[in-house]
């Protein structure tokens, strides 16, 4: 955005995964699910594990690799676990905010890993909190862990249907208890959560991606308001809300997802290859080379220019060793991240008139930064081409993009952006033309709030201008 990826621009949210096995590894194969599932989070990670009797959870930040670097979590007899990676959208990046959370309480042992975002989970806390409830952590998640330990109900999962009766907005949770493995999709299906099955392991994943190498098979997807209960007797489906409106979030197809991923029947690589060829029609740029800003451009950029006839070049080389520079928690470390991690090929740009492929622009200072970059290395024009309309309005759903005077599309015009980044021309595809690349999953059925400005569900107080972070940090915002 501009590349999200590689920019400086979007904050996504965060991947979790959970396996149920008594022949296999579940540790290991969550720990390689949330390998797959990296890109979704680079803040921290964290499994949990239980035999049945016992839990107990790992967690640190960094990457999965190097919060695992000497052990992953091993219990002897362990037949479930569930992971997290994490980008904070709700919370500092704190060790005492990684997940999976794991609470005691009077029906036992819970361990929750959450996706998403609860547009009222400050009113709750506030509620609980009057009431003396203690909460150790920033995040709101917790609030329903609490909700769940509140419920009178007697089985685990009429505790949890209750108290998903009490919250809005967006969540994929994987909730493990002694002797179960839960995954819930909120009513809206803001964010993806999908099953896999192989001989008797069972496996819920953020992403179908991950699960390849978790040595299973897709099974399908969990469909929004249902909640699937996996243990000794197999799989059961409970319906916890009537769907009035699915909303998927359409940015999973446009940048967050990886492109080998499927999201309700929707392959993410066929959707971003059709959203290059329709750019190249609309925008009818024509230039010497096409080139991406990897990675997520890059899907894209090879529609465009199998659409165009334009050769499509590597015009931008990646430093592989950096993670996606719109995890990072800060603008100033995003700044730097950008320097570190792309370069350009002179060769391939020098007295070129360079189209240049992007997923989004959100703020801008990226995109300002690579097409300087491109100049200096003696691009002759550069035409940005961007895979998705301009981003207006702030998301509430899982994405941090909550405060909306940052957003440069709220501001300016598609020149005065154009101007600002320096490109001598820029087109963003149209709604209709983002609509029109999703051709496998209903387009009626995706969430284009920060393009239009219609949010399935209310912003917090409704508020549609912007959102606190780190509301659970200040007192006075509850």
């Amino acid at each position: 955005m501009a590349d999200i990826s590689t920019s400086s621009e979007w904050h996504e949210e965060c991947g979790v995964f959970g396996a149920y096995s008594h022949t296999e590894d579940v540790s290991l194969m969550t720990y390689l699910g949330l390998y797959a599932l990296q890109h979704r989070g680079q803040e921290s990670a964290g499994i949990a594990v239980t035999d049945g009797a016992w839990m107990d959870v790992s967690r640190g930040m960094g990457l999965v690799n190097e919060v695992f670097r000497h052990q992953i979590p091993h219990m002897d007899n362990q037949y479930i676990a569930i992971g997290h990676v994490r980008y904070s959208t709700t919370g500092s990046s704190l060790l005492a905010n990684t997940q999976p959370l794991i609470v005691n309480y009077a029906g036992g042992k819970i361990s929750l890993a959450h996706n998403g975002n609860l547009t009222n989970a400050a009113q709750i806390r506030h509620e609980m909190e009057q009431e003396g409830n203690v909460f150790q952590t920033s995040i709101d998640t917790e609030v329903f862990v609490n909700l769940i330990a509140k419920s009178k109900k007697t089985s685990i999962e009429d505790k949890i249907m209750e108290s998903l009766k009490k919250i809005k907005g967006a969540y994929c949770l994987t909730i493990m208890t002694e002797d179960k493995l839960i995954g819930v999709r909120d009513p809206h299906g803001f964010r993806p959560l999908c099953i896999g099955k192989s001989n008797d392991a069972w496996v819920l994943s953020s992403e179908s991606c991950a699960l390849p190498v978790a040595g299973v098979k897709y099974m399908r997807d969990v469909e929004p308001g249902e909640l699937v209960v996996i243990d000794k007797n197999g799989l059961k489906s409970y319906k916890f809300a009537k769907v009035e409106k699915k909303a998927a979030c359409v940015f999973e197809y446009i940048y967050f997802a990886r492109p080998d991923s499927v999201i309700d029947g929707q392959s993410v690589h066929d959707a971003r290859f059709m959203m290059g060829r329709i750019l190249a029609k609309e925008s009818g740029f024509k230039g010497d080379v096409v080139i991406s800003v990897p990675d997520s451009g890059t899907t894209a950029a090879t529609g465009f220019a199998y659409e165009s006839g334009i050769p499509f070049v590597e015009g931008l080389i990646k430093n592989r060793y950096i993670g996606r520079t719109f995890i990072q928690p800060t603008q100033k470390k995003r700044d730097t991240a950008v320097k570190l991690k792309l370069n350009p090929i002179v060769s391939a740009v020098r007295g070129k008139n360079v189209i240049m492929v992007d997923d989004s622009i959100v703020r801008g200072t990226t995109s300002g930064k690579i097409v300087h970059m491109l100049r200096k290395a003696g691009a002759k024009s550069i035409h940005m081409c961007v895979s998705s309309p301009p981003i207006g309005y702030p998301c509430y759903y899982g994405i941090d993009t909550s405060i909306r005077k940052e957003l440069i599309a709220a501001t300016k015009t598609v020149d005065e952006i154009r101007k600002y980044i320096g490109a001598d021309s820029l087109h963003f595809l149209s709604l209709e033309g983002l609509k029109k690349s999703i051709k496998d999953a209903d387009s009626n059925d995706m969430c284009y709030a920060c393009f239009n400005n219609y949010y399935p569900v209310e912003g917090p107080k409704g508020d549609t201008v912007g959102n606190d972070k780190y509301v659970f940090e200040h007192a006075k915002n509850r």
